[in-house]
């Protein structure tokens, strides 16, 4: 989201498609009493109580990526309700380290699973030393629980056996098409750049029933865009930048499939290419792929298994 005017915090992305569904003014109404400049009491009361958060930054090279990263709850935290603190060490086998450097647009999602609540930032990274940054707050609201699979947290690896290897390549190879196929969650990062080339990184969650992602012969995902907010905040920046960083947790093993590549915002999709649930859909094109076997120390155990 990057403001049109001083008073409104929508894109021209967002707008087009508020615009094509009857919502821009109920979105122009709404949006400045939602989206703050900074952390609400209660943000401030849910972020360390969380023990991971998902980020999305973007690389030098202009590639977004969305990842995950944990601490003991208490690893975010708020000094100020202007900025939220991120601590614990540099990741440098995670790709979406290279966007996180000081001044670096980022976005970050803190999500309950237990309860399905969460909420978002965007912002700007601050770094004072090696250990850890804050993101200084542009942007921040909260979310509906919708499609989000209630999870609790399970037994924990070792920090030796929860040390990640990493695994690159320029497509989809039999393991991630399996691992997609399984998926009932995923992370995607997408930002746009004003006029004077800043950038504003967004970081949302899309969920649905196992295999909602639809994997095609040539290696792209078809992802259904189901009812929500009405904000269109991912396929808005989609819509003006089309580009997105996908991240796909185990949340059984800790692993992570994170890739960056191109997009496509199908707004009216053929008949033969609707997915059920879905008023329209994206496509997604990996050109950078990287698996992170066992990157998360932490499991979470699905409720429907339990």
């Amino acid at each position: 989201m990057n403001g049109q005017a001083a008073s409104s915090p929508w894109h021209r992305g967002e707008v087009a498609i508020q615009e094509r569904v009857g919502m821009a003014g109920r979105m122009a109404e709404l949006g400045p009493r939602v989206i703050r400049d900074h952390l609400t009491e209660q943000h401030r009361a849910f972020f360390p109580l969380l023990p991971f958060a998902v980020l999305g930054s973007v690389d030098g090279e202009g590639c977004p990526w969305a990842t995950l990263r944990e601490g003991e709850p208490g690893f975010l935290h708020a000094p100020d309700p202007f900025r939220l603190r991120v601590d614990g060490r540099r990741e440098p086998d995670d790709p979406a380290e290279a966007g996180l450097e000081d001044g670096d647009g980022v976005a970050l999602l803190g999500i309950e699973l237990a309860t399905r609540r969460r909420n978002r930032l965007n912002g700007s990274v601050e770094r004072t030393g090696p250990e850890g940054f804050a993101i200084r707050v542009e942007q921040s609201f909260g979310n509906c629980p919708q499609y989000i699979h209630r999870r609790h947290e399970g037994p924990r690896l070792g920090e030796e056996a929860a040390r990640p290897r990493s695994v690159l390549s320029n497509g989809l190879d039999p393991v991630a098409r399996r691992f997609i196929a399984a998926a009932d969650t995923f992370f995607v990062a997408s930002f746009v750049e004003d006029a004077g080339g800043r950038r504003q990184v967004d970081v949302s969650h899309r969920g649905g029933p196992p295999g909602f992602v639809r994997v095609g012969a040539d290696g792209s995902l078809t992802v259904p865009d189901y009812a929500g907010n009405r904000f269109f905040n991912t396929l808005g920046n989609l819509l003006a930048n089309p580009r997105a960083g996908l991240v796909f947790p185990d949340f059984a093993t800790g692993d992570l499939l994170q890739m960056s590549g191109r997009t496509e915002v199908v707004l009216d999709p053929h008949e033969d290419e609707r997915m059920d649930g879905a008023e329209r859909l994206w496509r997604f094109v990996p050109e950078r792929v990287v698996f992170r076997a066992r990157a998360l120390g932490r499991r979470f155990i699905d409720h429907r298994a339990a």
